[in-house]
């Protein structure tokens, strides 16, 4: 298979569900509804909303057909990929779950009420290269609000946030918020003169390089070297809490910028009535283009993984497919690194034997007579499987010992013309002869 794909046995898959059941069950408590999208949009959806880097890793999907047929020979010559892709290729695998839920809420609007929350979990797909908790195909789980400014919804993922991961074990996680306004305003206050894109990409680099790496390339990239010391002392403070929000009003420079942003990290405050995981994070930036408000970052500390969940509000995504106006807001968990995070931690309880039942039989008489009462067991809401080989009754109870069945049904002659079964629990080994009907009592 290639690499950074997976297969999932049924074991992983039972743990990879169970954490999907958590947050789908928290999302509907906040009345998020389910959408999917295709796996592949066009390219013209897809370029131009991840930055140049996210562009890079967009997977491409050849045209059906003789694909070179339509390419221009000059550009064919040139060994010019960039060039040649929008003739070869007019389709891509979906980078994340974000751009096309825009695509979506532009092509449905007539359909949607807003504001419209939605969630999904599917896959995605980036060309990057697989290390420890970064994959080529991975699944998000999204969920959004689009079609409000309304900070109520900054303190309602706030909140998701602390169910889900309390509900999962892990309630060491850190969530991390920042306003992309205040990190325009702290960009202003060094008189950096480069890009706002250059600015947040090298204070991102905080965690992995250092302060002396990020400052290094500050400089590279147009900051003052005299305010340096200023923005070192703020990336070194963390507390979510109004002092610091007036600490910042003061240092920052005055701008429009600054007013926006620390209003709304001060409306967010307001919301949270009780005590959350929370702390500011002034270099956290989330790579993403079209971030304008809060945007928030969750991790596991000493997990060795990255952020396992981000987000923010983003204005007018809609807005590059043609709807203007509509300002939204999501988070996104990643399966995968929430799963190698578990299994790190020992977090998935001990494999339990499932409340199924397996069918054993001695002959093919008695095997028939299984058929009827698994049938009568599923249509009362139980699982039931009928042995399908004609082998020795060990052999049928080590396949049931090894498929994690709790409940072994064996029928012979004795029990057909009794109209019982013996009925054996795997997990305590006692048995007993029960009548049909009560087999369901046993289920319960």
């Amino acid at each position: 298979m290639p690499k950074g794909t997976r297969d999932f046995s049924p074991q992983v898959m039972k743990r990879r569900n169970r954490i999907t059941r958590t947050i789908e069950e928290v999302y509907k408590k906040y009345g998020f509804d389910p959408i999917e999208t295709p796996a592949m949009e066009k390219l013209s959806t897809l370029t131009g909303k991840y930055g140049e880097e996210g562009d890079k890793l967009l997977f491409k999907i050849l045209n059906s057909g003789d694909y070179l047929a339509k390419a221009d020979d000059a550009v064919l010559a040139s060994k010019s990929s960039g060039k040649l892709t929008s003739t070869i290729a007019g389709k891509g695998l979906r980078y994340d779950l974000t751009v096309p839920f825009a695509r979506f809420v532009v092509q449905h609007q007539s359909e949607i009420t807003f504001p419209f929350r939605r969630y999904q979990m599917q896959p995605v797909w980036r060309a990057d290269r697989p290390q420890k908790g970064r994959y080529r195909e991975f699944w998000q789980c999204d969920a959004d609000v689009i079609g409000t400014d309304s900070l109520l919804c900054e303190a309602d993922f706030i909140k998701i946030y602390h169910e889900v991961f309390n509900a999962l074990g892990l309630s060491n996680y850190e969530l991390r918020i920042n306003h992309r306004k205040v990190l325009e305003a702290i960009a202003k206050t060094c008189h950096f003169q480069g890009s706002f894109t250059d600015f947040t990409v090298a204070i991102d680099k905080l965690d992995k390089i250092g302060w002396e790496g990020v400052s290094r390339e500050l400089l590279q990239r147009g900051a003052d070297e005299a305010t340096l010391p200023v923005l070192e002392d703020l990336l070194r403070k963390s507390e979510f809490n109004s002092e610091l929000l007036d600490y910042l009003t003061t240092v920052l420079v005055d701008c429009e910028e600054k007013d926006t942003g620390l209003k709304e990290l001060r409306e967010v405050l307001g919301y949270l009535n009780f005590d959350l995981n929370l702390s500011l994070d002034l270099s956290l930036a989330r790579g993403l283009d079209y971030y304008t408000g809060c945007i928030f970052e969750a991790v596991v500390p000493d997990s060795g993984i990255g952020s396992v969940s981000g987000g923010g509000r983003y204005d007018d995504l809609t807005g590059i497919f043609g709807l203007n106006g509509l300002s939204g807001i999501g988070i996104s968990f990643g399966l995968d690194r929430i799963y190698d995070v578990m299994m790190a931690m020992n977090l998935f309880p001990a494999d339990e034997l499932e409340n199924k039942i397996l069918f054993c039989h001695f002959d093919e008489k008695a095997m028939n007579y299984c058929l009827n009462i698994a049938d009568t067991v599923r249509l009362n809401g139980g699982t039931a499987v009928v042995y399908t080989e004609r082998k020795k009754i060990g052999k049928q109870f080590d396949y049931a010992n090894k498929c994690g069945f709790k409940w072994v049904v064996v029928v012979g002659d004795n029990e057909m013309s009794d109209g019982v079964v013996q009925l054996k629990n795997m997990e305590t080994g006692e048995q007993n002869q029960v009548s049909i009907a009560e087999i369901h009592k046993h289920l319960e």
